[in-house]
């Protein structure tokens, strides 16, 4: 068997949390001590022989948090080749279908394939159900499309339905008789009083009957990925999900029960079916005090002590560079914020103040208009790229571990405590060549420091 894993997507319904450049899927969340995608890639390595086995398709942006998550559990060999960046995001037909032809491209022969979205909250204690019911569907994929709908555990407004048929599928599932939308709270209730599953977003299937019903009920996805160019595919190819480009169309689709605590984590209200609160219903994820409130989800990324005094269903989400506050009933709004901030090119959508890259990460401590100053943390054995600024010089000051620094290919080293001035124009680039993660405190000063204003000359990552 084999796996694709889809780890794309923005967050936009967890802002601030979670931004664009740092979405959901990778947050290690507080009482977990893996984030939503390693505990996918973890639960497909118990379904794939080899960790070849499992493909990731993802963007630019995010390509890099892959590949450290994954080093992070120890698999610091898992090949590049398998991580398969879109050039642009198109929906999850395009994105499965990538993840099908480079699966079919390695030895032309066809495969049982079980694609897993990577933002998925599945708790460990369930991990060996969910394990059983994939295999249970083996079998089945050989002949049908498979869905997994999960068993309702109240009516939701927030998830696609699946209407399950009369007729089943080999003791284990049934044939789909009808996918169904987002309903309102009064259908939602219908739904699961006549039987309807939770549409999950996961999928298993034989690739050749993939294949033909996707050249049966939407060629245009088919024909666009017969060009060889990855850029001239996504260009062509149309923004359409699995659901309706195929499933909703085949006679051929089937759906299995998944009898788990399952949660896709779509929005803050989902919170309060997933971490523990106080008996008021209070979800307090960081220091703080409660007198006379109930049914509030708070947390914060500072070292402040919050505290809410006569306030019911709120939620509260403080980060070091922005505040929201909204009613819990009021959650699926947040996207709208959003919206207007990506509209007016604020970067507090993209990014944190603690920003992650390939060789570690840096965080902003203070700014103004032309200065900045950031903590700069390089993993041992990692290097920045070797670039040079048009608009800025730095000054970098080692608090912990050695530093190799190289300036227009002059070499020298830097202890705790020691200092050294780069003008603006001069190639440069920062090694950690130490055991330990170096960190250093980096003063920029510039009548432009954004972090656009970079030229790479040579990059270990392949990074313009």
């Amino acid at each position: 068997m084999k796996s694709i894993i889809l780890a794309g997507g923005v967050g936009s319904r967890l802002w601030p949390l979670s931004r664009e450049h740092f979405p959901k899927q990778f947050i290690k969340f507080d009482t977990f001590d893996r984030s939503l995608f390693q505990m996918t890639f973890e639960r497909c390595l118990k379904l794939c022989k080899d960790p070849e086995d499992i493909y990731i398709v993802t963007n630019e942006l995010h390509k890099f948090h892959v590949m450290g998550q994954i080093e992070e559990l120890g698999y610091e060999d898992f090949r590049e080749e398998n991580i398969l960046v879109e050039p642009e995001g198109k929906n999850t037909l395009p994105a499965i279908y990538y993840g099908v032809k480079s699966i079919r491209e390695k030895d032309k022969s066809d495969y049982i394939v079980g694609v897993f979205p990577s933002d998925h909250l599945i708790k460990k204690e369930d991990e060996g159900k969910f394990i059983d019911t994939i295999k249970k569907g083996l079998e089945i994929a050989e002949t049908h499309l498979i869905t997994f709908g999960v068993t309702p555990t109240k009516p939701h407004t927030g998830y696609g339905y699946i209407k399950p048929s009369k007729e089943k599928l080999e003791d284990v599932g049934y044939l789909v008789e009808e996918f169904k939308e987002k309903p309102d709270l009064e259908t939602a209730k219908k739904y699961i009083e006549s039987g309807y599953f939770w549409n999950s977003g996961m999928f298993l299937f034989n690739t050749d009957i993939f294949e033909e019903e996707l050249k049966k009920h939407c060629p245009q996805v088919y024909e666009a990925f017969r060009l060889e160019n990855i850029r001239e595919v996504y260009s062509k190819v149309p923004d359409i999900s699995i659901d309706y480009g195929i499933m909703e169309k085949s006679d051929r689709v089937g759906v299995i029960p998944l009898n788990i605590r399952w949660n896709d984590l779509g929005s803050f209200d989902a919170f309060f079916d997933e971490f523990e609160g106080d008996k008021n219903g209070n979800i307090i994820l960081s220091e703080g005090m409660v007198f006379n409130s109930k049914n509030n989800l708070v947390k914060t990324e500072s070292d402040k002590l919050v505290s809410l005094i006569d306030v019911d269903n709120l939620i509260v989400m403080d980060t070091r560079d922005a505040l929201m506050i909204c009613k819990k009933e009021s959650s699926q709004k947040i996207k709208e914020v959003f919206k207007k901030l990506k509209e007016k090119n604020d970067e507090r959508v993209l990014y944190h103040k603690t920003v992650y890259r390939p060789w570690g990460s840096y965080t902003v401590l203070e700014e103004g208009m032309f200065y900045k100053i950031k903590k700069i943390k390089v993993l041992p054995g990692k290097k920045l790229s070797y670039q040079l600024h048009h608009h800025r010089s730095e000054h970098w000051i080692v608090v912990r571990g050695m530093a190799k620094v190289v300036v227009e290919g002059k070499e020298y080293y830097l202890r705790n405590g020691e200092s050294t001035f780069v003008k603006s124009g001069l190639k440069h680039r920062l090694e950690n060549p130490g055991l330990i993660p170096l960190e250093i405190i980096e003063v920029q000063i510039g009548e432009y420091l954004g972090e656009d204003d970079i030229v790479r000359i040579e990059d270990d990552w392949g990074r313009k």
